[in-house]
């Protein structure tokens, strides 16, 4: 889901990319965020990983993918969900390295780029750490006004990653407190 000729933006209008890494699909969303704090929605799916041979063909599929995204949209900054302890090692694992080839990938082109907990993302969307996959997803819909159907789980993840960036952005600014010490405080 993209909408037309994304590349043109209003003068100082932000472009925020929001990444949910996974080793088997990774959701990308892309945002802009007007001097005003309002965000509209320009772009977001799902790399699917799946097609590779083996792991690592994986995370080149990921990184090619990402390349691809930012070649086409040109955020002005890139926000990351950190890692969180999942039920097995190896799931963990793999997905330490899918988060690491996506920082790599952006790192690489000098693009700034904020890392958040899920809790803090939750909290920053629904206004409860403990929140539901359902309820964030509900939150991003209703604040980008995206219809129910068009949004796949994933990548409505990385727009919630994203809108959590642009809201603490914002806050960060009107409070003078930087952004890294609020994310601590969320988490």
């Amino acid at each position: 889901m993209t909408i037309p000729d994304s590349s043109t933006r209003n003068p100082g209008t932000r472009r925020i990319l929001g990444i949910d890494p996974g080793s088997q699909r990774t959701g990308v969303g892309v945002i802009d965020v007007g001097a005003d704090g309002r965000c509209a929605y320009v772009h977001a799916r799902a790399l699917k990983l799946l097609d590779a041979e083996d792991f690592p063909s994986r995370l080149g599929l990921l990184c090619e993918g990402l390349e691809a995204v930012l070649d086409e949209f040109r955020p002005d900054q890139v926000a990351i969900e950190t890692v969180f302890m999942d039920k097995s090692a190896t799931s963990a694992l793999k997905l330490g390295h899918a988060r690491g080839a996506a920082l790599a990938t952006v790192v690489r082109r000098r693009i700034p780029i904020s890392e958040y907990p899920p809790r803090v993302i939750k909290q920053s969307l629904v206004g409860r750490g403990a929140a539901d996959k359902q309820q964030v997803q509900h939150m991003v819909r209703l604040l980008l006004n995206i219809p129910e159907a068009k949004l796949q789980a994933d990548a409505a993840d990385a727009l919630a990653v994203a809108l959590t960036h642009a809201h603490m952005s914002a806050t960060a600014q009107r409070t003078g407190i930087a952004t890294h010490q609020l994310r601590r405080r969320g988490a």
